[in-house]
């Protein structure tokens, strides 16, 4: 088991998690953290004041309801939600929502909603569902972004001209010639002001950037409305935060509506508050967010944004992602950007109405453009999954929100089990009249697969020899008939068909079990022996067309890394054991992988002096492994053995390996190590050989004035076949390069037999 980063091991800013010492929290840390958690809650209040109102103009609510949303965010659900570092608050994403129910219901009822949808959200991470909520296809999700998206800039091009948005999105975008025809200039120069600002912010110094861009633009798009267009419309409260603070209240009819509308805000800002937490933990790797503890907190403050007044509240990725960059370290952060919120919404209400509504389009514009991303797009059209897009987008925008997830969902499921049902077979035509006809088939064979198997051996020749690879995860009984009865025909005409298994099932199980999914360690097939040409010749089936795109740029040169000096063993495969691939390791094998000392060896020399001179390799590596009969014969000519049956070549090559068991005797550190570590006497004399083999480099004329000018490394590595990892070896010390496994050599050394 990975072990748990300790106090001091732990990222300088990550939150202080569960399961720890319950003297964790205590006042010394606490006031060290917030020397990062204060100022990154000043960047966030800076971000989030001119979204909170801006999304308030957008959803036709009161100006403040948007900052009672943000207060209540904040303060609420940064203290109980699950996610340490994600900020919450009043979001683009239930815009439309919000307008919406507005419109059908008045604004108390609309808080009343929103309180309710807090009810169920807490219901939901109550009862443990938190991940459950996770299961939405996530080109849905951005799809339905980008279609909120469109409908904002639709929605806001209208006021930032100077006019009045329509109900719908169709009618708004109809609409627009006549608005700007009609345009209101002042409105429309500052509406573009700020999209200029906005646009243009990342390409400004970074000492400009420190203050949030939004900020910035709203900032600067007042004060030139201020100074040059006094007439322009502008934000209009009734007091502070305090003033606008309603209660909800209940709808005179029409229930079944209202329930509808709670779901759909509940599911809405579920999804969106999860999926942003998930986000936020890729971002922050100190970072880990219970799910369902963070259903409790937005389900929490949403309860109390719609009882006074407010907008409903979500996790918000762009203020979360400004949180993480300003460098939080706690929930503190969210905490304290709540409680500005709400101090300035008391004391400075005066300032607010300064703002022109064109210039709150502006902001809403960009936010509006910035939810619709190419790259999502070219990801559905690369995964294709661009008529699920395009489709929830379309419906969306032109019919609403719910209606349009719940569309692109649908399509979603259709189209994951179009996937899984609908198995890859395909008839491949012989390249000469001597090679068989290959049937390949692959995913999960079921009989919604028959109608596809029927067609494609129907393509096979009466008579023709064929080859069946099956690659399957799943058989089910009337596939193996089919494919059986077929076999049968096919004999009977003349025909031979042979059938040849990849995949983790087992064909002739399905007639004695029901079907079901394999995994391939669950059922370890029986070893089969085969002949070296078969091989050769499934390769060329299987492999090669993959292998081919490889090895296209090695045709004429090669430019390897690394020399690697291995054993003959056949257990050892360097290509495996590095992840390396074709042209990445010059290999030398010999028995016992030494190295001979000048002259004593041709094979060896050139081998040196090619890779070193020739090809500029970085990197010499010897690599021995455990159980090695050079070693065992070493050690049997030590106790008296004879060595002789093997041949007078073989007894001459082990005097390369001797000088180990030389030093293996005198009390070599690295021998040391490796007994204390659990190894037998064969293996510790095999990590000493290696240890011996690399001094061996440092006196050899190719290789030693190279390593000492540091031109090439040398690198000593032993495999370990019972463990299958990879120890590295140096000169005094073994190291292991398992980065997941904890717990040192010993517990990774001993193995049966041992």
């Amino acid at each position: 088991m990975e072990a748990r980063p300790t106090a001091a091991t732990a990222p300088s800013h990550s939150p202080p998690g569960g399961g720890g010492s319950r003297f964790r929290f205590h006042r010394p840390a606490a006031t060290m953290h917030l020397a990062a958690d204060v100022p990154a809650s000043l960047v966030v209040f800076l971000v989030a004041l001119p979204l909170s109102l801006g999304i308030a103009a957008a959803s036709g609510a009161p100006i403040m309801a948007g900052l009672i949303a943000a207060a209540v965010g904040g303060i609420v659900a940064g203290s109980l939600g699950g996610s340490p570092l994600q900020v919450s608050g009043p979001a683009a994403g239930l815009t439309v929502v919000v307008a919406g129910l507005v419109q059908e219901f008045g604004w108390q009822v609309t808080c009343a909603i929103t309180a309710a949808a807090g009810v169920v959200q807490l219901l939901l991470g109550i009862s443990r569902v938190g991940r459950a909520a996770l299961a939405v296809s996530p080109v849905v999700v951005k799809a339905m972004l980008a279609g909120i998206g469109i409908t904002i800039i639709l929605q806001q091009l209208h006021v930032l001209l100077g006019g009045q948005p329509a109900g719908s999105a169709l009618e708004n975008l109809a609409g627009l010639p006549s608005a700007i025809t009609n345009l209101e200039l002042h409105a429309a120069l500052l509406g573009l002001a700020v999209v200029a600002i906005l646009l243009c912010w990342k390409f400004l110094p970074a000492a400009v950037r420190r203050v949030p861009g939004p900020l910035a633009a709203v900032a600067a798009g007042t004060a030139l409305a201020v100074a040059f267009a006094p007439g322009v419309k502008r934000i209009a409260l009734d007091g502070s935060i305090f003033d606008a603070i309603a209660l909800p209240q209940l709808p005179d009819g029409n229930w079944r509506a209202f329930a509808f509308a709670v779901l759909t805000m509940a599911l809405i800002a579920s999804i969106e508050s999860l999926l942003s937490a998930v986000a936020v933990d890729k971002m922050h790797t100190g970072t880990r967010t219970n799910l369902n503890r963070e259903l409790v907190g937005q389900g929490a403050a949403n309860i109390v944004s719609g009882s006074l007044g407010g907008l409903p509240v979500t996790g918000v990725i762009v203020r979360s992602a400004t949180n993480v960059e300003a460098g939080a370290a706690t929930r503190a952060s969210a905490v304290l950007h709540g409680v500005w919120v709400l101090a300035f919404s008391a004391l400075f209400a005066g300032l607010i109405q300064l703002i022109p509504l064109a210039v709150l389009a502006g902001l809403l514009v960009v936010i509006g453009a910035r939810l619709i991303t190419v790259a999502d797009i070219r990801t559905s059209l690369r995964t294709g999954d661009l008529a699920i897009y395009a489709v929830t987008l379309a419906c969306v925008v032109f019919l609403n929100l719910l209606e349009g997830v719940m569309i692109g969902l649908a399509l979603a499921a259709v189209s994951v089990l179009w996937r899984v049902l609908r198995a890859p077979i395909q008839a491949h035509p012989p390249a000469a009249p001597s090679i068989p006809w290959r049937v390949t088939i692959g995913g999960s064979c079921s009989f919604f697969a028959l109608p596809r198997l029927n067609s494609t051996l129907q393509a096979v020749p009466s008579g023709a020899s064929v080859m069946v690879e099956l690659n399957a995860d799943y058989v089910d009984h009337p596939f193996r008939e089919a494919l059986l009865a077929w076999q049968q025909q096919h004999q009977a005409t003349g025909g031979n068909v042979r059938l040849e298994e990849h995949g983790n099932t087992v064909f002739h199980d399905a007639a004695d079990r029901a079907p079901r999914r394999e995994v391939a360690t669950e059922l370890p097939l029986p070893p089969r022996k085969e002949p070296l040409l078969h091989g050769i010749d499934r390769y060329h089936r299987r492999f090669a067309h993959q292998v081919r795109p490889l090895v296209h740029d090695l045709t004429e040169t090669q430019n390897p890394d690394s020399l690697f000096v291995a054993c003959v063993d056949s257990r050892v495969n360097p290509n495996l054991i590095t992840s390396s691939g074709p042209g990445d390791l010059l290999t030398l094998r010999n028995i016992g992988n030494v190295v001979c000392g000048h002259g004593r060896d041709a094979s060896i020399d050139s081998a040196l002096s090619f890779a070193v001179d020739g090809l500029g390799v970085q990197s010499l590596v010897i690599c021995g492994h455990s159980n090695c009969g050079a070693m065992k014969a070493v050690l049997a000519e030590a106790g008296g053995g004879d060595n002789r049956s093997l041949g007078d070549a073989f007894v001459q090559w082990l005097d390369h390996a001797r000088p180990g068991y030389t030093e293996l005797l005198a009390g070599h550190p690295v021998g040391r190590q490796a007994a204390a570590a659990g190894y037998g006497r064969v293996d510790q004399l095999a990590m000493v050989n290696v240890a011996v083999q690399l001094a061996k480099l440092q006196e050899h004329p190719v290789a030693g004035p190279a390593l000492a000018c540091g031109r090439v490394q040398a690198t000593g590595l032993f495999y370990d076949i019972a463990t299958a990892r990879v120890l590295q070896i140096t000169a005094d010390s073994i190291e292991s390069l398992d980065p997941a496994f904890d717990g040192g050599l010993r517990t990774a050394a001993v193995s049966p037999g041992r």
